[in-house]
């Protein structure tokens, strides 16, 4: 090819970039309203829209013009697997409806993108970002999906993973996948997103969408949501259904909420947030769900709450004790007591939370895929192990290890199972958090999300130096975290995590922690 052709390709592609926000708008695009969009509230939208600034389909227009150029082309994240191809029609129809005078909910004509392990009965294949499941176009939404249609969101697309949640190897880097390659930091794009939601941390932070539902079985909201400069909450265990979702844990999965600001998590969370007879676990959430998340979105949230400081959590950079320091001194004077949390939990409940991880995870997921049908290439865990084997991608940088251990491992009867079970619950819950909590009678607990994001390398892996999620994620309890300051120019968050079904009070400590942080800062797409 000459120069000149390829000269000549590079003017035209400009050209086209140039021009398809106006052909997707058309010649009346009001572009000081679509300028606006980036770090758009849902409140902001759901104004525009009664007030007739803005419509749907001009919204998702942008976001859709937004994901080419920055999600495909321009820096190349990588936090979109799959776009609907029916966004803009849906968009239509939420414009027809709001002209008729009908609202299905709060989050009517809100874009949210899907962590790409959660079901959706349209024309977007559920991947897991696994190439076994490239094509597997499911029939049924999920319960989170349903839900979020039920509200009037949009599903805009699906967002790439650390594949399988994360859970396939000890050995890797997060947010890889055999389907949609490796999703980059927006802020420094050699830098790791983290994972497991990798895409839908990403997509949010970039204004690729409002919001975005991500997965957690350990630190899977919360880390790429600390990496990212977003909001991230991780709910109490059995808040939201997990029907429909690709499974890891049964005991500490769940879906929750990815926003740039507390109070549109918390949008989304009400919407989420109810019992499924499909999912057993959100049974015990009966009497424990608020009527409306957003009653505890209150400026003076901190005041007068008792917060511990888990120091057993801090001390692996320095750097980020230094803005933890500066964000205890900020919630003192808003309000908060700080206690200091001498003794924590043992953190022996780790060992038992993978032994049980391995057991749940090969139950789980053989009864996911066993329910795909015939035409599905995998049919069990077995299967897609061998599938990988076979694979040209999918081994190329890192193996299936967890794959393969737990595939050795027994069925949920196993007397190594309920023992691990039996002894992670009394350690992260009885001996863990309920008994510092009480013992101190304190509102929450604290402590820096994680350090700031390493450089992704597909050599030697993941870099963690340090985190909070465990006690948490292994206890099934809730934690929220929101970002806290920079080093450098990489985002840190703080997570305020408490007892069982304690969301409304984490959140008025966290919406009260925001309005006094005010550390929300929007990517600037760095080299390095």
């Amino acid at each position: 090819m000459t120069k000149t052709v390829v000269m000549f390709i590079c003017m035209l592609l400009s050209c086209i970039s140039f021009l398809l926000p106006s052909l997707l708008f058309g010649n009346d695009i009001d572009k000081e309203s679509v300028k606006s969009l980036e770090e758009v509230t849902i409140e902001d939208l759901q104004r525009a829209y009664r007030q007739g600034d803005l419509s749907v389909e001009q919204v998702v227009s942008w976001y859709l013009v937004r994901i080419e150029q920055i999600d495909k082309a321009g820096p190349k994240l990588n936090a979109i697997i799959c776009v609907n191809p029916e966004a803009l029609a849906i968009a239509r129809k939420l414009d027809e409806e709001i002209k008729a005078g009908k609202w299905r909910g709060p989050l009517h004509g809100v874009p949210v993108v899907l962590k790409d392990n959660i079901d959706s009965a349209d024309k977007m294949p559920t991947t897991a970002g696994s190439r076994a499941l490239k094509e597997n176009f499911v029939k049924t939404d999920s319960t989170v999906a349903r839900r979020l249609r039920e509200a009037g969101a949009l599903i805009l697309a699906k967002t790439n993973l650390s594949e399988w949640a994360n859970f396939r190897s000890g050995f890797s880097s997060s947010g890889w996948s055999g389907v949609g390659w490796q999703t980059r930091n927006p802020y420094v794009l050699d830098r790791n997103p983290c994972g497991s939601s990798s895409g839908s941390g990403v997509a949010v932070s970039a204004n690729l969408c409002a919001a975005a539902i991500g997965t957690e079985t350990n630190g899977s909201i919360v880390c790429p949501s600390n990496n990212n400069g977003i909001v991230g909450i991780k709910p109490t265990v059995g808040l939201v259904s997990r029907s429909g979702i690709i499974p890891i844990s049964f005991t500490q999965d769940t879906a929750g909420p990815m926003a740039r600001c507390v109070s549109d998590a918390v949008a989304v969370l009400q919407a989420l947030a109810g019992e499924d007879p499909t999912d057993e676990k959100t049974l015990a959430s009966k009497g424990h769900i608020a009527t409306d998340y957003r009653q505890f979105l209150k400026k003076d949230g901190l005041k007068g709450k008792r917060i511990g400081l888990v120091r057993q959590l801090m001390g692996y950079h320095h750097r980020v004790d230094a803005l933890m320091e500066r964000a205890v001194a900020q919630l003192k004077k808003s309000g908060a007591e700080i206690i200091e949390v001498e003794t924590f939990i043992d953190k022996s409940y780790e060992a038992a939370s993978y032994l049980v991880m391995l057991y749940e995870f090969k139950d789980g997921l053989n009864h996911y895929l066993s329910g795909l049908g015939e035409s599905a290439p995998v049919k069990s865990l077995a299967d897609l192990i061998v599938f990988n084997k076979a694979d040209s991608i999918e081994l190329r940088h890192f193996d299936q290890q967890l794959l393969e251990t737990a595939e050795g491992k027994g069925d949920l009867s196993s007397p190594e199972y309920k023992k691990a079970l039996e002894d992670m619950l009394l350690a992260s819950r009885r001996d863990g958090i309920d008994k510092v909590m009480t013992e101190l009678n304190l509102d929450a607990l604290m402590a820096p999300t994680g350090a700031p994001a390493w450089k992704t390398d597909l050599v030697n892996g993941d870099h963690f130096m340090g985190d909070s999620s465990s006690p948490a994620a292994i206890s099934g309890y809730p934690n929220i975290t929101l970002p806290m300051g920079f080093i450098e120019e990489l985002p840190v968050g703080i997570s305020f995590f408490g007892r069982a079904w304690s969301e409304g009070q984490l959140i008025e400590i966290a919406y009260g922690a925001e309005q006094a942080l005010r550390q929300r800062r929007p990517p600037k797409f760095l080299k390095e």
